[in-house]
């Protein structure tokens, strides 16, 4: 049962641990046998000169993995749920989410700076990510802005060659590449809400793929997949395109969330947020998208005309 995955180094060893979960949990010695990667270069892997919002948005790290689902050629596709759109092709589902990594995100820099406060007067910012631009200028609006696109080995790089005096990272990709950055104090929830399901690996299946679907059961964590649920439920209804800085966090206990979600505007001038604690009788991933989805519907209602033209992109 052949896997899809991106070539990117982070995509293989999230993908290579399913494989070896996948394996474990059904007593293969041989996993790359049993469970071969299907290793391909996404459209948004080739990207790395503009943003993802003019060549087409986020889906463009998910489309070739998708086609190899629904032609045949692969029975499961990993992501980084982070970069999965809202809406999935027809007949697709996401089966299972593995246990949550670290959501937070790192700030590095070539010094021990490692807060958005203390950076100096005008520092360079590169990131491609919207998210992350507006929350920081938010916090320093004095701060330049560079788009950085490409793998953590890429902007780390540029990082270090000075194109670029700070960037961030996912403390979730550090810990699986096994990098020291990962060790960095990683920034406050409370100061940078992370991106929705940040941290989490989920697996594609075809709807119709029930042998695929029982194949992955034993690897579905449960807690994980109510908040990255919740948290997309958020993305959902606040339009959840790259144009739109969206951030949202869940966090589980039994059938108790909390959760909060917010919207900022691209320059950080303006944030809406919202937050809710609730009771799930109906502790299931779908019960908990559609509390995301009210969340995500009030944060629009107190936002109002100006929120709706930063989702249409003209505000």
């Amino acid at each position: 049962m052949a896997i899809a995955s991106r070539t990117s180094p982070l995509a293989l060893a999230q993908t290579t641990m399913v494989q070896a979960l996948l394996a474990k949990a059904h007593g293969f010695d041989d996993a790359e046998a049993a469970f071969p990667i299907n290793g391909m270069k996404t459209t948004g892997d080739k990207i790395t000169d503009r943003a993802l919002l003019a060549a087409g948005g986020k889906g463009l790290f998910t489309k070739e993995l998708e086609t190899a689902l629904l032609d045949g050629s692969a029975r499961f596709a990993v992501h980084s749920m982070k970069d999965v759109p809202t809406k999935l092709p027809d007949g697709l589902e996401i089966a299972v989410i593995l246990e949550r990594e670290d959501p937070r995100d790192v700030l590095l820099t070539r010094g021990q700076i490692s807060q958005v406060e203390d950076l100096p007067e005008g520092a360079v910012l590169g990131t491609a990510s919207i998210r992350r631009q507006a929350q920081a200028l938010a916090i320093r609006p004095d701060l330049k802005i560079e788009l950085l696109r490409g793998n953590v080995d890429t902007r780390l790089d540029k990082l270090r060659a000075g194109s670029v005096d700070a960037t961030f990272l996912a403390r979730a990709g550090l810990r699986r590449l096994g990098r020291a950055e990962a060790d960095r104090e990683p920034v406050d929830p409370s100061t940078m809400l992370p991106a929705p399901a940040q941290g989490c690996v989920g697996i594609e299946i075809r709807a119709d793929d029930d042998e695929a679907r029982a194949a992955l059961a034993p690897l579905d964590h449960v807690d994980s997949h109510i908040a990255a649920s919740a948290e997309r439920g958020v993305l959902e209804a606040l339009d959840g395109s790259c144009r739109t800085p969206i951030a949202a966090y869940a966090t589980v206990s039994g059938s108790d969330i909390y959760l909060r979600g917010e919207a900022i505007s691209p320059d950080g001038t303006h944030r809406w947020s919202e937050d809710i604690r609730a009771a799930l009788p109906d502790a299931t991933p779908s019960a908990a998208a559609a509390l995301g989805r009210d969340l995500g519907r009030a944060i629009r209602k107190a936002g109002g005309r100006a929120l709706e033209q930063v989702i249409a992109g003209t505000g």
